[in-house]
């Protein structure tokens, strides 16, 4: 498992498995958001087995499927509103950890100067330069 702390409340990672979330609790998070959809994994890592998993770790699950290249305003709400309302700090996973790190930066948008957002997600190797001209837009 590679966790990688965006902000000290919020970080990614690439697919997790069941047996993870212990080591993620223990790690200081309470929320975790699935990003993946269940079509491009394996049933074994389908919503229902991670969500029992996560829940038996004492974590609050939530999923919030992103398709790469079609992101949607409501991928961008659910993720910032769980950001928002957690009352620890939010794990997300997704295949890489870059569709987790485009929702986080496009939920921060307008709060987050764009090369702020930019230049975290660089830093863990996920490249939103082609988000610039969105993430501005809201500067």
């Amino acid at each position: 498992m590679d966790i990688r702390a965006l902000t000290q409340s919020y970080a990614v990672s690439p697919q997790v498995a069941p047996e993870d979330f212990a080591t993620i609790r223990a790690a200081g998070f309470v929320t975790v958001i699935n990003n993946r959809p269940d079509a491009e994994i394996p049933p074994h890592l389908h919503t229902d087995p991670m969500r029992q998993a996560a829940e038996a770790a004492g974590l609050t699950y939530i999923v919030n499927p992103v398709i790469g290249g079609a992101i949607t305003e409501d991928n961008v709400a659910t993720q910032r509103q769980t950001i928002e309302q957690s009352p620890g700090p939010v794990f997300a996973y997704c295949a890489s950890g870059n569709r987790s790190s485009v929702v986080w930066a496009l939920a921060h948008a307008g709060k987050v100067p764009a090369d702020e957002l930019i230049g975290t997600a660089a830093r863990f190797g996920y490249s939103l330069e082609w988000l610039r001209p969105t993430l501005e837009q809201q500067d």
